[in-house]
């Protein structure tokens, strides 16, 4: 399909993001649709997800008012394949933007359905492993992040609505999601942090 490589979607990625907090994220989706790969049974694509998931928010820092819409011409300008994009977008799918256009393109795939699901998710979890003692998420149980998750002040940019719907378009319980999408997130979190580094 010549896909781009992931030196190649990392160098893009930092092309138009460079705040820490952007870069963080994109390797935090990235490691976390890698892990949901294997686990779904999807591990010999498991690449393929991780680029999707370092460069699903390539567009945000410099043009947040036109998320998902501004995405494809930087993509394609660094090379970037139609199937990759296709997937790129449609994380924002029913989603209106700041220039007042909605993305219309559904996610279908089961890896855009978990990006989708995902992509709010890892930052509430974040926030909540910040306030921790540990500043972890390895620690942190389900039940604690449920009682995060049900205050609505707490990380309240994080959208619950865009979070369960992405459950249903799974066909999962809200429970099943946060469960992995933690698992995921404590398992991938020294390879995250290294990355920083």
């Amino acid at each position: 399909m010549g896909h781009i490589t992931r030196d190649e979607a990392v160098a893009l990625l930092k092309k138009y993001n460079k705040d820490p907090f952007h870069i963080q994220h994109a390797l935090t989706v990235e490691a976390v649709l890698k892990w949901f790969a294997g686990e779904l049974g999807y591990g010999d694509e498991a690449e393929y997800w991780g680029i999707v998931g370092l460069l699903h928010d390539i567009d945000f820092e410099l043009y947040p008012q036109e998320h998902c819409i501004k995405a494809p011409e930087l993509l394609r300008e660094g090379g970037v394949c139609e199937d990759i994009i296709r997937s790129v977008v449609s994380h924002g799918y029913g989603i209106a933007v700041g220039c007042g256009a909605t993305i219309d393109l559904a996610p279908e795939h089961e890896m855009e359905k978990v990006l989708f699901a995902v992509d709010e998710l890892t930052g509430l979890i974040w926030a909540a492993a910040l306030m921790r003692p540990s500043k972890s998420t390895k620690d942190m149980e389900l039940k604690s992040l449920k009682k995060k998750y049900k205050t609505r002040s707490f990380a309240a940019g994080c959208s619950r609505e865009i979070i369960e719907r992405g459950a249903n378009q799974l066909g999962w319980e809200l429970d099943k999601l946060l469960s992995m999408t933690l698992e995921a997130m404590a398992a991938t979190e020294d390879i995250v942090k290294q990355q920083m580094e």
